[in-house]
């Protein structure tokens, strides 16, 4: 039996964030749906933070009225906050994302808060949820910065497992260990990752790599190897984050999905299907940066699925 590894599309929420279009409700929709038909089991579908913050998630409320057409796929919203999370459970997601940064430079101008602040606003939201008794809701829990800040400059990985341990305490049922800006290399990886698995004490821990620096792959490799199966991608690379400079974006799906198969890890997913997607997210998006060896190269003749 092959090993599974699941990739996490990011693209409908990282991906297009900054994005200089708002992209149509209904292609949103029709990207989900596409994202399901090529074998996706997990989209990040929306975020629920205010509209006049980004624009782009103005519709999220009439987007979570298409979950009922996306059952093939476990779709999670992104929350900033209390508030996000109330109104993310109430349109029906079953499954909330919230980030906090590790790096209190990063905190402060991402969100206008520390990262004490930012765990006292996680211990809302989960006693929000034990009070409300919201039905089988899973909190995952971003810690952005992880592996270092471009405002910041090094993290102590000290503060990376203590922020984790209380994350976990304050009710965390997965841990997003994020490269938020491309810091991370390999070896940095399996330094860090297989403490924050001791961590999680058997939840869930999921990688969320950059490819600013063309390590992104490297660094799943290096994550796989301290076992980790669950990582954030997005389809053409699209994302990134505001505060690091030339960035190119999250890993990019079609090459991550290329790469897992071709190392006999199953994907579940139909490269020739997110390539087809891909075409028409560009005529959707317009003049953004796209990303991909594959989408430029072709899966080579000697190319098989992992079964």
């Amino acid at each position: 039996m092959s090993k599974k590894v699941i990739l996490r599309e990011v693209g409908l929420r990282d991906g297009i964030q900054m994005a200089r279009t708002f992209l149509a409700t209904e292609h949103k929709r029709d990207w989900a749906k596409a994202l399901i038909e090529a074998g996706v089991r997990e989209i990040e579908l929306t975020s629920f933070v205010p509209p006049k913050v980004v624009p782009q998630f103005a519709d999220a409320d009439q987007l979570a009225a298409y979950l009922p057409e996306l059952g093939g796929a476990v779709c999670s919203a992104l929350v900033p906050n209390l508030k996000g999370a109330q109104r993310a459970v109430q349109a029906g997601f079953r499954h909330i994302n919230y980030v906090l940064s590790i790096s209190e430079a990063h905190s402060q101008s991402n969100v206008r808060r520390s990262t004490g602040e930012a765990i006292e606003e996680l211990r809302k939201i989960n006693e929000e949820r034990r009070v409300s008794g919201w039905p089988k809701v899973t909190l995952g829990v971003g810690l952005a910065t992880s592996f270092g800040c471009t405002l910041q400059g090094a993290v102590d990985p000290e503060r990376v497992y203590d922020v984790a341990r209380q994350v976990v305490a304050l009710g965390a049922d997965e841990l997003i260990a994020a490269d938020t800006v491309g810091y991370a290399n390999p070896s940095q990886v399996r330094a860090m990752l297989p403490k924050i698995i001791e961590i999680a004490g058997g939840r869930r821990v999921v990688c969320h790599f950059h490819d600013t620096r063309g390590l992104g792959l490297a660094n799943v490799v290096a994550a796989l190897e301290s076992g980790v199966s669950v990582f954030d991608t997005s389809l053409a690379g699209l994302g990134g984050c505001p505060f690091a400079p030339g960035a190119t974006g999250n890993i990019n799906t079609e090459d991550t999905a290329f790469m897992l198969e071709s190392m006999g890890y199953s994907t579940g997913i139909d490269i020739d299907a997110l390539l087809k997607l891909r075409r028409k997210v560009e005529s959707w998006l317009g003049d953004e940066r796209y990303s991909g060896a594959i989408a430029r190269a072709g899966l080579p003749k000697t190319f098989q699925y992992v079964n």
